[in-house]
């Protein structure tokens, strides 16, 4: 019988090569096979043969005109696109958006595959796992003092954030979950031919759920959703994985240096923006942000009560075949069991007593209990380390009484979640924008102290307001008075901050983000407001209650933040307040919003500056320097390998210490999937380990050459940029005809507007549709635009000899960040498509302005493609990452046509058609393309 398998067995064999290995990714193929079959089967049974043949056509018409640009293959496909009904044109749209999302399964089951095949085979540890990482320390001569000097410091924290790119459904990836579960057993376990046939039934059940589904949001998520959304990960993966991974480091660690190995302290935590980032996100309140907290708190006890619950049940261990340390048997008196079935079983007394504690904490904190009842009241808990002091009580005493194997493991790994989650489970982030404080500020100092015009004042005399105001104690707020709207909803909301540290933990929010930070007095304004509501003590030895993180996002903010930061430290009052918090001093810095201002070369190169020129203030200035990336999904927006990024940060500038955002879509592919979860934080980790014990610096006297030839090509990369964006007359026409940004901003994908402010101003977009819109119509501009410019120029200047071409080739060789920048443009232009682009520039109704500006952008990305190649010394994209050429190759016949169906409904829909069915569409053929390219802002 026909089907999608066997044609997508015909795809494999056409568009495999020499290269492709012969056998390892035999096992991928056959999933994939299976998958198609299974959805073919699903398309026949619920839309019908013609149905079926005509998603096949559309196919095979764009893999000939993907191959060949053949005129006549865009004739035909034209035609058949043209006469789709709005039913049919739905159907065709799900049927290749869902089997781009089942490749995306496969090719993530055969990622662990591989793993796990290379792991029993005792192969050596690869790139990015600890144990590498651990190896290379050992083997540089570092010794254990080193180790424990690097965890004792150490922060490695991925943040997870609620940015709208993520375009799937929570209902579609949990269908997705359920089929790679089911993928997994069939690899992982030899299935009888019963267990085989349960097997394929319930993968067919589960695509036919995924068809029968409404892929689309009937409503725009509200922030509640995304805080739902978010805890979702913790149940998939962070709650038993990250524990995991910490024994993981423990166990090297004791084989490498037994006794002597050194203590693990919970260096790894994932921190959370979502619902309380309220940088241009009104609906973001101080009743959100409270719910945030409280439901983060509540899932932490709740799996704190089902794993004691667990345990105690399987310790059924009796005292009169075991003995026990006083204190366990203390512990065990202590409970409110009193059952005399279990008066001999000190350990199950005593995790009931454990159980009773929790139960009476989470009720304390107001939570409803969704576990058992305890079986008597016990004391609450005043912090979580006194729960985890009573699991150490548990643990010694059965390490002490030949129960070793016991004590290491449900307990071992329920006693560092305990240390790691807290009672609070994830340290909440707060953003707001520096324009927002500034207007609170000043209504404060008018209405407090009678003094107006704060926001005409000079940034020096500002700051002498702000200091004189912050140590002073006396407040400036007054219930009393009436302040505006703005005002009173940010005092409320940093008056709930403080409730939330007071409830559940300074850790439950330890930061404040200001956005657009580009001053001293950005940073002395949040200080000023935290006074007001507690969170700042002042007088002579103040204390700050959380970190003031300014983030410095467009270029010129990059390029002065040394200097900020420089005078900053200058301020004898605001070193006692960073005193107060240990000396140490978080910056963020933006990947969006400086690659949206500059492109993507200058945007990296002033990234690299500015961490250099902090690493150097912050050594003047002895103050301990953690930075703050600001990564999205998309290389246009500083995504991108995570172990490579971090080893190509400039010396010195990681120092045990990293927080990285992951956002939207992001999180998803990284930490659906538990194994992939846990490779995910591995690498994280084992990249920090590497960045800051090894010497990543081997440019020597060489590093004053290569930062000038980088400042050069940065310059004629940004001017190119700019010219093109901003200075191009009629280039935001361009832009809104020939990308689906209108159409983007009616998907339900997030609760945050799309733009600062009403305005057709790319200046006020946010970075992450207009990243989003470049990738959905294949230009993907913001990966690489400029670069073949810039490199054309600097070889027409210098030639293509030692000190020209050929120094670019020798820096490639030899800088890890030159290989990285490089490396994440060559994955973006290998998506990028200018045969499609070209489809999308037709919409354009300008012919003349379509024809100059598509003209200009297909010169560039041939001089980029071209320099690339040049430099690197590579004939073809991604000809050194075979891997991600073959997923690449296997999705694009599934992608194209997608594509060619949304041009075709966009020209329908700016032509008057605007029934829903069309809407519908083109937000389907947008959720397919982002689905199967991976990569939606």
């Amino acid at each position: 019988m026909s089907s999608l398998a066997s044609r997508s067995g015909n795809f494999d064999k056409n568009h495999s090569n020499d290269k492709d290995p012969p056998v390892k990714d035999d096992p991928l193929r056959e999933d994939i096979r299976l998958l198609g079959r299974m959805l073919g089967d699903t398309l026949r049974e619920q839309e019908g043969d013609p149905t079926f043949d005509l998603v096949e056509n559309i196919r095979q018409t764009a893999i000939r005109f993907r191959r060949e640009q053949d005129p006549t293959a865009r004739q035909e496909m034209d035609m058949m696109l043209n006469q789709l009904s709005n039913k049919a044109t739905e159907a065709v749209v799900r049927a290749f958006s869902q089997f781009s999302q089942l490749s995306n399964i496969a090719e993530d089951m055969h990622h662990n595959r591989r793993r796990r095949s290379h792991l029993r085979a005792g192969s050596p540890p690869q790139a990015g796992s600890v144990a590498l990482a651990l190896d290379r320390v050992f083997n540089s001569g570092k010794d254990g003092a080193a180790l424990s000097r690097f965890f004792a410091k150490a922060v490695v924290s991925p943040v997870l954030t609620a940015h709208p790119t993520e375009v799937q459904r929570r209902s579609i990836l949990d269908c997705q979950l359920t089929i790679a579960h089911l993928l997994n057993e069939r690899d992982r376990v030899q299935l009888t031919p019963d267990e085989l046939r349960s097997n394929e039934d319930g993968l067919r059940s589960a695509i036919q759920i995924l068809w029968q589904t409404r892929m689309l949001r009937s409503q725009r998520l509200s922030v509640y959703d995304e805080i739902k959304n978010g805890l979702a990960y913790y149940h998939y993966t962070f709650l038993t994985e990250v524990p995991r991974l910490y024994a993981e480091i423990e166990d090297l660690l004791e084989r490498r240096m037994g006794a002597h190995a050194p203590h693990i302290p919970p260096f790894l935590r994932i921190g959370s923006w979502i619902g309380c980032d309220r940088d241009g996100n009104p609906f973001v309140t101080h009743e959100v942000m409270l719910h945030a907290a409280e439901r983060q708190s509540a899932l932490a006890l709740d799996f704190y009560m089902g794993e004691v619950h667990q345990i105690g049940r399987k310790l059924s261990l009796t005292e009169r075949l075991v003995n026990v340390d006083e204190a366990l048997a203390k512990l065990a008196e202590a409970s409110p069991d009193r059952a005399t079935s279990r008066a001999d079983e000190p350990y199950r007394r005593a995790l009931i007593g454990i159980y009773a504690r929790l139960a009476a904490t989470s009720q304390g904190l107001g939570h409803v209990i969704r576990q058992r009842r305890p079986v008597g009241p016990a004391a609450p808990y005043r912090e979580s380390m006194e729960f985890v002091r009573e699991l150490d009580i548990v643990i010694h005493s059965l390490k002490q009484h030949k129960s070793e194997l016991l004590a290491r493991g449900e307990l071992r790994h329920l006693r560092r979640a305990a240390e790691v989650f807290g009672f609070h489970l994830a340290p909440l982030d707060m953003r707001q924008h520096s324009n927002v404080h500034e207007q609170v500020v000043a209504e404060l100092f008018e209405y407090g102290a009678n003094r107006t015009g704060y926001s005409e004042l000079t940034e020096t005399e500002r700051v002498q307001w702000l200091l004189t105001e912050i140590s002073c104690p006396r407040p400036l707020r007054s219930p009393y008075l009436d302040y505006s709207e703005l005002a009173q909803s940010e005092l409320c909301i940093l008056q709930t901050a403080a409730e939330i540290q007071r409830r559940f933990g300074r850790a439950a929010l330890p930061n404040y983000v200001i956005s657009k930070a580009d001053g001293i007095s950005d940073i002395l304004e949040v200080a000023l407001l935290l006074k007001e509501v507690g969170l700042l003590l002042a007088g002579e030895k103040p204390h700050l209650h959380l970190n003031i993180v300014p983030l410095f996002e467009t270029i010129a903010d990059l390029r002065g933040c040394g200097v900020v930061m420089d005078e900053l430290f200058s301020l004898p009052y605001y070193r006692k307040l960073l005193a107060s918090r240990g000396d140490v001093q978080e910056v963020m810095l933006g990947y969006s919003d400086s690659n949206k201002d500059g492109g993507f070369l200058a945007a990296n190169w002033e990234l690299y500056k500015a961490e250099t020129e902090l690493t150097k203030v912050f050594a003047k200035h002895k103050v301990e320097l953690r930075l703050f990336h600001g990564r999205g999904g998309t290389v246009g927006r500083g995504g991108g390998p995570s172990y490579q990024a971090i080893l190509a940060q400039p010396p010195a500038s990681v120092n045990g210490q990293i927080r990285i955002t992951e956002q939207g879509e992001v999180i998803g592919s990284k930490y659906a999937d538990p194994e992939i979860g846990r490779r995910n934080l591995e690498t994280l980790v084992a990249a920090t380990v590497e960045a800051t014990l090894l010497s990543h610096d081997p440019l020597g006297q060489r590093a004053a050459d290569y930062y000038h030839i980088m400042e050069v090509l940065a310059g004629d990369a940004l001017a190119a940029y700019r010219n093109l964006v901003y200075e191009t007359p009629g280039f935001t026409r361009y832009f809104q005809e020939s990308t689906p940004i209108r159409e983007i901003a009616g998907l339900n994908i997030g609760s945050r507007p799309p733009s600062r402010k009403k305005s057709d101003l790319i200046e006020d977009l946010r970075a992450i549709p207009w990243t989003f819109s470049w990738s959905v119509n294949r230009a993907m501009i913001t990966g690489w635009y400029g670069f073949g410019t810039a490199v054309e120029m600097f070889v027409q200047r210098e030639g293509r000899g030692a000190k020209g071409l050929g120094f670019l080739q020798e820096m490639h060789r030899t800088w890890p960040f030159l290989q990285t920048l490089l490396s994440n443009m060559d994955m973006v232009l290998a998506k990028t498509d200018m045969g499609i682009a070209s489809r999308y520039a037709e919409l354009v109704t300008d012919i003349d302005l379509r024809e100059e500006i598509f003209g200009r952008i297909q010169r560039e990305w041939g001089l980029s493609v071209k320099w690339l190649f040049a430099v690197t010394g590579r004939t073809e994209l991604l000809q050194d990452n075979p891997t991600l050429a073959r997923s690449i190759r296997n999705r694009t016949p599934y992608i194209d046509p997608l594509n060619h169906l949304q041009v075709e409904l966009l020209r329908r829909y700016r032509s008057g058609d605007s029934t829903d069915a069309v809407k519908r569409a083109i937000q389907l053929t947008i959720n397919g393309v982002a689905a199967g390219l991976r990569n939606s802002g």
